[in-house]
């Protein structure tokens, strides 16, 4: 049995040391095959990317010809290899890392990345070629070109960039200042693309760039306009990350039957699944990282792992609030409301934006998409329809939704999760949430009760219980058909821990005379949910009813 590959994004690595290998090199062919040869190819953090930039560098290194049969033989490009095998000198560069603390020390780091790049590729290939620590980063890039036509008159190059982003993003997530400030009057990574550019002419033959987000191309690679953007190409939609058929193959060769796989894979789906980067694309795709981090602590506990999330890049997923504001007032609420309720978002996708300039609702929802806070779900009168891919993300815009909403309204709520979940899953009783939920609407102005309606109240309760870690959350709002308001299940039902079912309806100020009407109403609705067989087959569910007039609640319970 091969060693799973978490962790491992070095592609001579993970063959060498028997790691498995999800194969991807048919997209080698692909891209080869393009007319194109400047490609861009865009994903969200922790997909993959710098694994497959791997896979390309040792694919089409001179230099590893004699390896290939030991790297690629079990592969589907090492049975159909491709004319150009074995056929480049790579230079590759890498710009996650760099020190973004201010404008001066970003550039600096860029410069040094470029350095370190060059330095490696002329001790690699033996070229007579001085790093002279004096150029600017575009000036080593241009000497370089010139000592390569010089020296190897009928080689190419291969340019490997990945994370070409990555200090931006880093910049727009917590400077936007300075990254306005580093789009909008540095020209410095700017001349390097034009550099580079020049270089196609001559020596540069081909090129892969990855990264996060176009967020720069109309700013910073404004000199670089002869890429073709891949990104939502549907040919390219499974070419990183994972396909549920992937997924499965891999559990297998961890030797997980097919019994365990039944009872991890819903969880893995609900967590990690949801991904549809192309209008047009065949299927929903994985995060590789999310899934690789849960089957090894998985396979080394034995049991399901209690945090979901890999802590490593839990940190990348606290940028939404970030990206969020960079969209104020209404259109930024409108976004989170309808992405939260599960309504979804019919929007185009930008290719290229500059966050140094105005940035509109459509700019918003295109990073948002790109950074993989939203997904493609389908479309709707030829446009993209995007909502939230998976439960993880729920659970930050839940956070972020309360978040600011405690901050609109100017209240301190004690968020004591743990005792809510307790009340419920040990007597089935809802008297804790209930009294949060009141909480905030209690302190929502008279104005704020303007925008009030049932699916409101619905939104703040939703985003509430998604905190409670030992339950799994069901919703109108997520499977859009007649179904419960709000279906809390525990997680582990082998324990005995009680769920809870909740119809919700709303009354605004001076309509309390139809409350039992409305109770009525909301009674029978549950008693109808009850017949579903799926909701049969739930044990120890303890119904609700709960009503809101205006900011009083009234809670009855269905026996």
């Amino acid at each position: 049995m091969k060693k799973l590959p978490y962790g491992i994004s070095d592609y001579e690595r993970l063959v060498e040391n028997e790691y498995y290998y999800i194969d991807k090199t048919m997209y080698i062919e692909k891209l080869e095959n393009l007319a194109e040869r400047y490609i861009m190819f865009l994903r969200p953090r922790k997909f993959g990317k710098t694994l497959f930039t791997s896979t390309l560098e040792n694919y089409y290194d001179i230099q590893k010809e004699e390896k290939f049969e030991k790297l690629y033989g079990e592969t589907y490009i090492g049975k159909n290899p491709t004319k150009l095998k074995n056929n480049y000198y790579i230079l590759k560069f890498n710009f996650s890392g760099i020190d973004t603390t201010n404008e001066e020390t970003t550039i600096k780091g860029f410069k040094e990345t470029v350095m370190i790049s060059i330095e490696g590729f002329i001790k690699k290939y033996s070229l007579d070629f001085f790093v002279n620590p004096e150029l600017t980063a575009e000036g080593l890039l241009n000497s370089l070109i010139e000592a390569f036509k010089i020296q190897k008159t009928e080689e190419r190059i291969y340019v490997i960039i990945d994370e070409y982003d990555h200090f931006a993003n880093e910049l727009l997530g917590f400077n936007t200042n300075q990254f306005k400030n580093l789009v909008s009057k540095n020209v410095k990574v700017r001349k390097w693309y034009e550099i580079l550019k020049k270089g196609t002419e001559s020596v540069i033959d081909r090129i892969f760039i990855t990264g996060v987000a176009p967020i720069t191309l109309d700013s910073l690679t404004s000199g670089f306009n002869i890429g073709s953007d891949k990104t939502q190409n549907e040919k390219f939609n499974e070419m990183m990350g994972f396909t549920e058929e992937e997924l499965k193959k891999l559990m297998r060769e961890q030797n997980i039957s097919e019994e365990k796989q039944k009872e991890i894979l819903p969880i893995m789906r609900e967590n990690y699944d949801g991904y549809r980067f192309s209008l047009y694309g065949k299927e929903k795709i994985y995060n590789s990282n999310m899934c690789l981090y849960f089957l090894n602590n998985y396979i080394e506990l034995g049991r399901i792992p209690e945090q979901l999330i890999d802590v490593n890049i839990a940190s990348d997923y606290s940028k939404l609030g970030k990206m969020l504001d960079l969209c104020k007032g209404e259109e930024r609420e409108r976004v989170i409301e309808k992405t939260v309720s599960g309504e979804g978002i019919i929007s185009e996708i930008r290719q290229k934006f500059n966050p140094a300039m105005e940035f509109t609702e459509t700019d918003l929802v295109s990073m948002l998409y790109y950074l993989g806070y939203l997904t493609i779900e389908g479309d709707e009168v030829g446009y993209p329809k995007l909502n939230i891919p998976n439960n993880v993300m729920k659970e930050i815009y839940s956070d972020y939704f309360l978040k600011i909403l405690r901050e609109e309204i100017n209240i301190d709520v004690n968020d004591n999760y743990t005792e809510i979940a307790r009340e419920i899953a040990l007597e089935g009783k809802i008297n804790k949430i209930i009294e949060m939920l009141e909480k905030y609407l209690k302190n929502l102005s008279n104005r704020d009760y303007v925008k009030f309606d049932e699916k409101y109240v619905k939104l703040i309760f939703y985003c509430i219980a998604m905190n409670l870690k030992i339950f799994r959350l069901k919703s109108e709002m997520e499977v859009q058909r007649k179904y419960p308001d709000i279906l809390l299940i525990p997680k582990d039902q082998s324990k005995g821990y009680k769920g809870v079912m909740i119809e919700f309806k709303y009354l605004k100020k001076g309509e309390e005379s139809k409350l039992e009407e409305k109770q009525k109403e909301a009674k029978e609705q549950i008693k109808e949910y009850c017949e579903f067989e799926e909701i049969k087959e739930l044990k120890n569910i303890y119904k609700y009813t709960v009503v809101a007039v205006n900011d009083k609640i009234y809670v009855e319970e269905i026996v």
